[in-house]
């Protein structure tokens, strides 16, 4: 026997016409896309599988890689690295730089931070032949990294992007990255949101550099994460703004002056906030039914799905959406916490838009013999489980 058990069922939403807002909605650059972190629908894309020249938001997977080793034990903040010549000639050849020292002895958390802050490509290259004895075999461990978490049109040929052909991703792969970032190193993401840092060089005064992020200034909510520039690709940004519970991720590029890519990705974001609302369906681990039990020591068992269910809605045209959950009751005993019992459904008006496993949040034993034999006879008579 099925049952149908009508868990939530007025939440207002309309899912289906964020693409229609899309086509009112640009933005002046060659290719852009924003995503809903909590939800992970995408608000707003533009040729977001073009190639691009990452430039400096490639730094983002460098930092990573060394956060991703920091985690595993493999790598320490107070770890120091000595300078090479090679890492220290692009601080001589015009690129962004921490301005390190040949044979200076400079710890993980201060190249971290002349990348993130300062944009330090000189610092990169420190930091990945410290890590892996040549920025080449560095290079190697980025591309594998992006594509182990999905990053699929991308390769790094560099730890810092510096221009070469064989440098290349696309806003969405960058989207991708940003949010494994977020995600998976809350901590160590502070340093993106740091506005100067310093570093006491050898030989000289020490030197403030600001962070060239320009959101970071505005009073926005954006905390990170990285600039680029390239003359072939012109301007580009990955950006994260949170307010209250809600963060959004907006990656933009070839945006013609500094001007624009300022204005135009605060635009973005900003657009993202006002026009849609996110809507909690339900949370991870949360009990969100009882179901209806046979033969066993309890009548229910409590339910619940093991992840968190967003939905981002368009805030000017709403409509209802309806949440089941579907089982094949009543669900015989014994059952174990965690055994699938039923399937959560979220439809828009008729049409199915996702499916969830709906999972046991406890244990129910099975009764004995008499007590089942009493049972049946009930439910035979009085249709009572």
């Amino acid at each position: 026997m099925i049952k149908k058990l009508f868990y939530i069922v007025t939440i207002l939403v309309n899912l289906l016409i964020i693409n229609t807002a899309n086509a009112k909605f640009d933005i002046k650059a060659r290719t852009a896309i924003l995503q809903d972190y909590s939800s992970g629908e995408i608000l707003f894309e533009k040729d977001a599988d073009s190639e691009i020249y990452p430039a400096s938001m490639t730094k983002i997977m460098t930092s990573i890689i060394a956060f991703d080793l920091i985690e595993k034990g493999d790598l320490s903040l107070d770890d120091k690295f000595m300078v090479s010549e090679n890492a220290w000639r692009l601080s001589q050849s015009g690129y962004s730089s921490m301005f390190i020292m040949v044979n200076d002895e400079v710890s993980v958390e201060n190249l971290l931070k002349g990348i993130i802050i300062a944009s330090g490509n000189d610092a990169c290259v420190a930091l990945a032949e410290g890590i892996a004895g040549s920025e080449e075999q560095f290079a190697m461990l980025m591309t594998l990294k992006a594509k182990e978490i999905g990053m699929v049109n991308t390769n790094f040929s560099n730890s810092s992007g510096i221009n070469d052909p064989d440098n290349y991703s696309t806003v969405r792969d960058i989207l991708i990255m940003s949010r494994y970032l977020i995600e998976n190193y809350p901590t160590y993401y502070e340093y993106y949101k740091d506005k100067e840092f310093t570093w006491d060089r050898t030989g000289g005064d020490p030197i403030t550099q600001g962070n060239r992020n320009p959101l970071l200034y505005k009073k926005m909510g954006a905390d990170g994460i990285k600039t680029g520039y390239l003359a072939v690709e012109r301007y580009s940004l990955a950006s994260s703004v949170k307010k209250k519970n809600r963060r959004l991720i907006g990656v933009g590029s070839g945006f013609k002056t500094k001007s624009d890519r300022s204005r135009e990705s605060a635009k973005l974001l900003n657009w993202g906030m006002n026009n849609f609302d996110l809507i909690e369906i339900t949370k991870k681990n949360i009990p969100i039914a009882d179901l209806d039990v046979w033969l066993g020591y309890k009548k229910k068992v409590k339910t619940y799905v093991n992840q968190d269910i967003y939905k981002t809605i368009p805030k000017a045209r709403k409509r209802y959406i309806k949440t089941i959950i579907e089982y094949n009751g009543p669900i015989e005993a014994p059952i174990k916490k965690n055994d699938i019992v039923g399937t959560m459904k979220v439809f828009y008006k008729d049409e199915l838009l996702n499916e969830y496993k709906v999972l046991a949040f406890e244990d129910v034993k099975k009764v004995n013999i008499f007590s089942r034999l009493i049972k049946s006879i009930n439910y035979l008579i009085w249709g009572d489980v």
